[in-house]
């Protein structure tokens, strides 16, 4: 939902705001507070505020002197890679006194600071709203004692705080993700994929202990993403008896010939009853089968009493019960260390930037406040609501009313522990309901990072909901070739973590052989139809929905989920590949700049894919700290260029030495990327030199990331839901017969929301020309790469975030966010 026309302002050409920010980093650390940080500085220096650094936390703040320091623009440069948090993080006990607090505001106070940009979780950010609340008091006190002037209350009477919750545990209600929980996955699935392959040769069973101890997001998360058999966190203690269960499907799950199972635990663990695991029960040994497993413990893990639940519990269970060979791996803070992901760069310096507006919008009366995103949406939220409802979440833990628990994490949590139950526990046979339907699913245009997972979840929630699946190899054209066959579950364990299409993708489109297709749908009985691919996939189903007045056969209920790493699909603003593309330009970006970091003044042109789409280039750019990135949707000239290389050219003359730009495949057919190459070579002479690389294909390998595992999980569950219900609204007369606009539909996220759309009704929002949507969120991305590239450009803030109250329950249609 658009903002209202009051809120659109813009800022142009801004000085003098007579603001002083200070930014601070406190608690644990987390990938991506750097990206924050640099956001803060950069923005509040754009908009004319004087902006300083809060050294070691809210220490710093208590100890004054150099701990405060103003911040330059040169000062936040090559920090956007870096992990933990460069201006340092410490516990403070001396702020958590009264007297600890009247030092921070004399500190404060002596520099002109009254507003607060706070990076931490809950405790940090409750200790900031108390500050808040005492600063009047404390200034009075000042004074009294002589140490500030008595106009300074006037001046300085109010202090305004805004916070970005930086956590690894995502344990912070609402919120979609906070900063780090992305990279953290990185390095867990890191691990997990090492494991798999070693794991493989040894045939042991891994028992792995994530971060986690009051929330089990990491452990649950990382379970969907790699396919865990099994899973322990907080919220959701195992029942008694949970020991017989965990190896009876250990044991299943091997004799139907897997080599390989896994098991989440969170660290400290406990069971319903608050005590530890013990490994006593002793169950029949089955040394003989030799398989592998993988236990993946959270650090808080309990079961129905409270009682903790570890890894050597875990490990001497399996190897009692069980006579497997089992190894522990506790990760530990390496799930803290490392370079950001791609998303946590994106949301920390969207955050900080939302950050610097809400300051700048604060009165007296506003209430102090967190920033986020919900969706693509930047929202702002009370911060005290947030903690209350964060505490609430312990409250009902303490109580042992874990499914409250569940539902206060918000709606996509419940919504991963529902598909990770959905497709981790396969029921019996004489369980399963018959519903004598058949549903082929298939890969249609360039492969992508996550198809994988989406196609695996499809299968198995369609097995779960009674139907036979169908899997179809190499697209339109196997299809019509009649290389159809059933799939069973066992047939796609181990795809969530592969790259590409093991599918088997082509380009091809239906239209030239929609009379074969139609023969092969009536030969095998297809009643729904589950595509997942690009731009053509797209095509595809508005051709199929078109030869319905023709042929019959394909009126049936027809699902597509996008999967281009290009993002172009109509009707959704992510699709499952985009981030593994991201992180891999991303990745490669910070190794070339590295490559520099012995020669000084060098400028690289990196081409990135996504044909006439600039997403790649544009939030790759902004992820990537790039000075520029040259797309087809916004026109430029030789003026431009030129105007860049000049930019460019007072840049170096800083202490800033290198430089990086991108630009789109098919941003310009004359402005190639050799001519700019060239362009910025001569005109850079003396100034910098010039290097140049085209990632190419590289762009579309690789293991996909955890937010594509997961993202095609989640949407592909939700999909096959929708068949099921679409498959059983058309079942007339003992046939499906489905022939309306909304039994042709394409699953898509907008903003907030997960949607179904029929295509038919997207043709009006394509430009089928260039192959991509008329209109796309992420061009207003833009200028914000451009202002934290120094630039001097106007900001459009009409959709920046209006402050929002935290609620429990949010529409059922709101587990679409962003967050994984």
């Amino acid at each position: 939902m658009a903002q209202p026309d009051t809120k659109k302002i813009f800022f142009e050409n801004l000085s003098g705001t007579g603001k002083a920010i200070a930014v601070l980093t406190s608690g644990g650390d987390a990938q991506g507070m750097n990206a924050a940080v640099r956001a803060v500085v950069r923005m509040g220096l754009y908009v004319g505020a004087k902006v300083y650094f809060i050294h070691e936390g809210y220490q710093g703040m208590v100890d004054g002197g150099e701990n405060i320091e103003e911040a330059s623009w040169e000062s936040v440069s090559s920090m956007l890679q870096v992990g933990g948090t460069v201006i340092g993080s410490a516990r403070c006990k001396e702020f958590r006194s009264h007297e600890g607090r009247l030092k921070a505001a004399h500190n404060l106070v002596l520099q002109g600071i009254t507003n607060l940009c706070v990076i931490g979780g809950d405790g940090s950010l409750t200790g900031a709203n108390l500050f808040r609340e005492e600063w009047s008091g404390l200034l009075t006190e000042l004074v009294d004692q002589g140490l500030i002037e008595a106009d300074a209350v006037q001046k300085y009477s109010a202090l305004h705080i805004v916070g970005m919750v930086g956590s690894i545990d995502n344990d912070f209600c609402g919120t979609d993700m906070t900063i780090g929980t992305d990279s953290a996955l990185h390095r867990i699935i890191e691990v997990v994929d090492a494991i798999m392959t070693t794991a493989q040769s040894h045939q042991r069973t891994f028992v792995l202990e994530v971060m986690g101890r009051h929330c089990g997001y990491l452990a649950l998360v990382s379970a969907l993403a790699c396919g865990a058999d099994w899973v322990l966190i907080p919220e959701m203690p195992p029942e008694d008896g949970w020991e017989d269960k965990m190896c009876q499907k250990l044991s299943a799950t091997r004799s139907r010939g897997t080599r390989l199972n896994i098991i989440i635990v969170a660290e400290g663990a406990i069971d319903r009853h608050g005590t530890p695991i013990t490994s006593g029960i002793v169950k029949d040994n089955r040394a003989g089968m030799k398989r592998l497993n993988i236990i993946i413990v959270a650090e808080g893990a309990i079961d129905q009493n409270n009682r903790p639940i570890t890894t050597e519990n875990i490990k001497n269970l399996v190897v009692k019960c069980l006579g497997f060979d089992t190894r522990v791996t506790i990760l530990g803070h390496v799930q803290r260390g490392g370079t950001p992901s791609a998303f946590d760069r994106i949301l920390a310096s969207r955050m900080g930037v939302e950050a610097v507006l809400a300051l700048l919008e604060t009165t007296a009366n506003t209430p102090a406040c967190v920033v986020s995103l919900r969706g693509n949406q930047s929202v702002r939220l009370p911060l005290m609501e947030c903690v209350q409802m964060t505490q609430e979440v312990q409250r009902a833990m303490d109580g042992k009313r874990f499914e409250e628990a569940v539902k206060l994490r918000g709606r996509s949590f419940e919504n991963n522990l529902r598909t990770y139950k959905l497709l981790a526990h396969r029921k019996p046979e004489s369980e399963l309901p018959v519903s004598n339907f058949n549903v082929a699913v298939l890969n249609v245009g360039a492969p992508a990072a996550g198809m994988n997972a989406a196609v695996r979840s499809a299968v198995r929630v369609g097995i779960s909901e009674g139907h036979k699946m169908f899997a179809v190899s190499d697209g339109f054209e196997g299809f019509y070739k009649g290389q159809i066959r059933e799939i069973k579950w066992a047939d796609v364990g181990g795809w969530t973590g592969q790259g590409g299409s093991l599918l088997g993708t082509k380009r091809t489109l239906p239209a030239k052989h929609v009379e074969k297709i139609a023969e092969q749908m009536r030969m095998n009985n297809i009643n729904a139809l589950l595509i997942v691919g690009g731009f053509e996939a797209f095509e595809s189903l508005l051709q199929l929905y078109e030869a319905r007045t023709t042929y019959e056969e394909f009126c049936i209920p027809m699902c597509m989920l996008p999967a281009t790493i290009s993002n172009n699909v109509p009707g959704t603003d992510l699709s499952i590949g985009a981030d593994t593309a991201l992180n891999a330009i991303v990745e490669t970006c910070d190794r070339i700049k590295q490559s520099a970091s012995g020669t000084k003044r060098r400028v690289f042109i990196i081409e990135t894919m996504g044909g006439y789409c600039g997403y790649l280039a544009s939030v790759g750019g902004l992820a990537a700290g790039a000075d520029a990135a040259y797309i087809y949707e916004e026109p430029f000239d030789i003026k431009d260029l030129q105007a860049n290389v000049e930019h460019l050219t007072e840049k170096m003359k800083t202490s800033i030495q290198r430089g990086l730009v991108l630009r789109n495949e098919n941003c310009n057919e004359n402005y190639t990327t050799d001519f700019i190459y060239q362009l910025y070579s001569e005109e850079g002479k003396g100034v910098f030199d010039s290097r140049k690389n085209v990632l190419g294909h590289m762009q579309q390998g690789g293991a996909p990331s955890p937010f594509d595992r997961n993202f095609g999980t989640k949407i592909s569950a939700k999909a096959m839901q929708w068949v099921t219900k679409k498959l059983t609204e058309t079942f007339r007369q003992g046939r499906v017969f489905a022939n309306t606009e909304d039994s042709c539909c394409l699953l898509g996220m907008r903003r907030r929301a997960l949607v179904f759309q029929p295509v038919v009704q997207l043709k009006d929002e394509t430009d089928f020309v260039h192959r991509i949507p008329k209109e796309q969120w992420w061009l207003k991305l833009r200028p914000l790469m451009k202002i934290l590239a120094k630039y001097k450009t106007s900001y459009d803030v009409s959709d920046s975030g209006q402050l929002e109250h935290v609620i429990r329950n949010r529409p059922k249609e709101s587990d679409g966010s962003v967050a994984m």
